[in-house]
Formats: structure tokens, C-alpha cells, sequence
């Protein structure tokens, strides 16, 4: 596998106890340093929007290319901001497969002995046993979308439902503003600290697409392909 959007492996040592990989250094850090160490802080620490829409669009490329363009697919499963590793030049890399899963093309899915992942951004079919499939990835990275639009984490608790409550109201506070007649809605979502200098057509886009990757059916869920290129019209 070889990607702009992926770490790039250099080798590997499995001899007995020693057990070790070994990738190119990404200097800029993760995402995660980056969008939520300055959460509340001066905000002309904050993650610009161009830095944003292009770690969005890279994710999407990276992504695409590990469902879609391999000799096998390859389902992430842990797709995080913390596993996104930027350049200098703020470009993504998807770092981390250590619970990645190749599947066959045409399989129907992967099933799994325990749920893998990172609460806040485990697709519920983990939860009802089904077979796992490449949109377990565009559910994780409908989560990563909307935290680089809002700037900061879900504070997730479980509910009495078992659902995550601040991602679900977060849900549902767009929900009840997207089909009002202000076209001026997705500011209300936006980092304040980015102190309104964003790009409106982006961010509607960013956000539409979130939501439409955290349908609970994944089958209503888009393929990272059409992400991609989504997000690639509005540059």
C-alpha cells in the first residue's frame, strides 16, 4: 500500500520477543494536539479552516483509497483523531492499523470476536453483531468531520439508551437547523475561535456529509469514494 495520505512503512522486526514497526516520522504531531489542546484558549491558537478542509479532504482520499483502490480492502477500525498524523504542510496521514482488517472484495463482511475501536466513534453495528464492513470507517470519520468543524470533542456519557449523549444532541441540534430557511445555519456549529473566518460552502458541506455518515443504516451511509469527491468540488 503506498499513499500520500497514509504512513508509510519502512519495515518490520517479528523475531521472537522482538516485535517491532518501523514508520517515516511525521513531524506536525496528531490531530488531536492540534484541534483540542487549545480548546477555550486564545483563539489564534486554533487549527485554521484552510488547515481543516484540508485534513478533511486528505482523511477521505487516505480512507477511499484503503476501501476501494486496494488489491484487498482494508477496514481501519479506529479511525480517530488521534490517529491522524499531520506534515509539516498539514497534511493528513492515517497512522495506526494495529486493528485493521483485510477483506476479500465482494465479501459480505468481517466478523469480529469483541468490538474494536474507540468509544465515541464506534459504529453501532459493533454493538449488534453484524458483519463488519468499510462503513464501520465512514461512521468513525462522520465523528472526526464534525469535531474539525465544532472544534473540540463530543463529551460523550452513555445514556440510559447506551447511546452517546453529547454526540446525539449535537445530531440533533443540526437536525432542527437544517431545514429551517437560514442559509446560515452551520454557523452556529463552527469553532468560535476561528471567529467567523470559514468557509461557509465547506462547512455546510462538512457538516451534511457528518450526518449522513452517522446514520445508525449503514447501507444510508456514503462510501469514502463519493466523500472524496464531495469534498473535492467545493475546494
Amino acid at each position: 500500500m503506498n499513499h500520500m495520505n497514509l504512513v508509510r512503512m519502512w519495515g518490520h522486526c517479528a523475531e521472537v520477543k522482538h516485535r517491532l514497526l518501523v514508520s517515516e516520522y511525521i513531524e506536525g504531531g496528531s490531530l488531536e494536539n492540534h484541534l483540542f489542546s487549545n480548546e477555550g484558549t486564545n483563539p489564534a491558537n486554533a487549527l485554521g479552516w484552510n488547515e481543516r478542509f484540508k485534513i478533511a479532504v486528505g482523511m477521505a482520499k487516505g480512507l477511499a483509497y484503503l476501501h476501494h483502490e486496494c488489491l484487498e480492502w482494508v477496514v481501519h477500525c479506529d479511525v480517530k483523531p488521534e490517529n491522524i498524523l499531520l506534515d509539516k504542510d498539514f497534511e493528513p496521514k492515517i497512522a495506526d492499523f494495529g486493528l485493521a482488517k483485510l477483506s476479500q472484495r465482494g465479501g459480505l463482511g468481517s466478523n469480529f470476536s469483541k468490538i474494536r475501536g474507540t468509544k465515541g466513534y464506534i459504529a453501532p453495528e459493533w454493538t449488534l453483531n453484524l458483519p463488519i464492513t468499510a462503513k464501520v470507517d465512514v461512521y468513525s470519520y462522520g465523528v472526526v468531520l464534525l469535531e474539525l468543524v465544532k472544534g473540540s470533542r463530543f463529551l460523550n456519557r452513555v445514556g440510559d439508551d447506551g447511546e452517546e449523549v453529547g454526540l446525539r444532541s449535537f445530531v440533533s441540534a443540526v437536525k432542527g437547523k437544517m431545514g429551517g430557511r437560514d442559509d446560515l445555519w452551520v454557523g452556529d456549529f463552527v469553532d468560535f475561535r476561528l471567529d467567523g473566518k470559514f468557509n461557509w460552502k465547506q462547512a455546510t458541506t462538512m457538516v451534511e456529509i457528518g450526518m449522513s455518515c452517522l446514520e445508525d443504516d449503514r447501507n444510508s451511509r456514503p462510501s469514502m469514494s463519493v466523500i472524496a469527491q464531495t469534498l473535492l468540488a467545493c475546494e
